[in-house]
């Protein structure tokens, strides 16, 4: 049985090699292969694009011509076993499509290569992130979206808040936007929102604008802004104290002092006209810089004296070190 299939498979080959020759000894075409020359069949807008179109037996001369869809483009005569090369320019949307070559000799009426399809990749434009509302309430779910209005599908939608991620990648098949919820509890919450969009072309990443809610009950930064006030009215009450205790206290008491050294008449003799029974004695005693204590110490003399050497005595006293006599003597 073993020999038996060797047989049938050499009798295989050799019938094909007689169909594929002529009885003047000329090749018989073979099905031509159509190839992108780029390697790739993502094409964008106003790019150019080759296709190569080779049938690997047949003899020349060959004509080679390429279909879109059943539309015919282009047709190239060869002398040679040379693929035949195809340069297009993909304009618009519509010269994206199906397309298929056909190859012809003086011997076969033609053959066709199977089809090609190309696909126009188109660059994804910036997502815009947008909510409903930009003033939430705390605990309440807000709305986030996300859409890229151009680009292949489908689209890949992912939402972040700062760099971490708060959803799983949504894949949208149509040019719809991606939705997410955010729950408000706490002015953490209303950090910086961005979505990254992506689809299976590479290097096609966009991510789209910011977004920052807004907590319509209170603000946030009005804490801080609290207590910086807070601190800054303290300061002035602790200026304020010293200021009084330091400055005005003591220039009170020094015009208290001046007032009373006025009242005690040191330098008029009226008071000891009018007095008959005592003799008055004044004392100025520094006690601290700018403050003055001013105090008057009586006694009684009998009539006699008094009639006979009315006099009074001052004294001041300074605590710097300096000791005056006395100021004046009336008799």
């Amino acid at each position: 049985m073993y020999f038996l299939a060797i047989l049938l498979f050499s009798y295989f080959q050799v019938s094909q090699q007689i169909q594929n020759a002529t009885a003047d000894g000329r090749e018989i075409l073979s099905n031509p292969i159509l190839t992108p020359v780029q390697g790739t069949l993502e094409v964008m807008l106003n790019q150019n694009v080759s296709l190569s179109c080779h049938s690997d037996s047949g003899s020349p001369p060959l004509k080679y011509t390429l279909f879109k869809a059943s539309q015919k483009v282009s047709t190239l005569n060869k002398t040679d076993s040379m693929p035949a090369l195809f340069n297009l320019t993909i304009n618009s949307a519509s010269d994206v499509g199906e397309y298929k070559c056909k190859v012809e000799n003086e011997i076969h009426g033609g053959k066709y290569s199977t089809s090609l399809n190309f696909m126009l990749k188109e660059p994804l434009s910036k997502p815009v992130l947008r909510s409903p509302t930009s003033q939430v309430k705390k605990g309440q779910n807000a709305t986030l979206s996300c859409l890229s209005e151009k680009g292949n599908l489908p689209i890949t939608y992912t939402f972040f808040k700062g760099k971490q991620s708060i959803s799983r990648p949504v894949k949208m098949q149509k040019k719809e936007a991606a939705v997410t919820f955010v729950l408000i509890n706490s002015c953490s919450d209303l950090g910086t929102y961005k979505c990254r969009a992506e689809n299976n072309f590479r290097n096609t990443t966009k991510y789209s604008n910011s977004f920052n809610f807004i907590l319509a009950e209170e603000s946030c930064d009005s804490q801080p802004w609290i207590i910086f006030l807070g601190l800054i009215l303290l300061a002035f009450v602790i200026g304020f104290a010293l200021a009084i205790r330091f400055f005005i206290i003591p220039s009170c008491k020094t015009e208290k002092s001046t007032s009373a050294v006025s009242s005690t008449g040191l330098p008029s003799t009226d008071k000891v006209e009018e007095s008959e029974n005592y003799v008055t004695y004044t004392e100025i005693k520094l006690i601290q810089k700018q403050e003055c204590e001013v105090f008057s110490v009586s006694r009684r003399e009998d009539e006699k004296e008094k009639r006979e050497s009315p006099t009074i005595y001052s004294q001041v006293v300074i605590r710097d070190g300096i000791q005056a006599g006395p100021l004046h003597s009336l008799e």
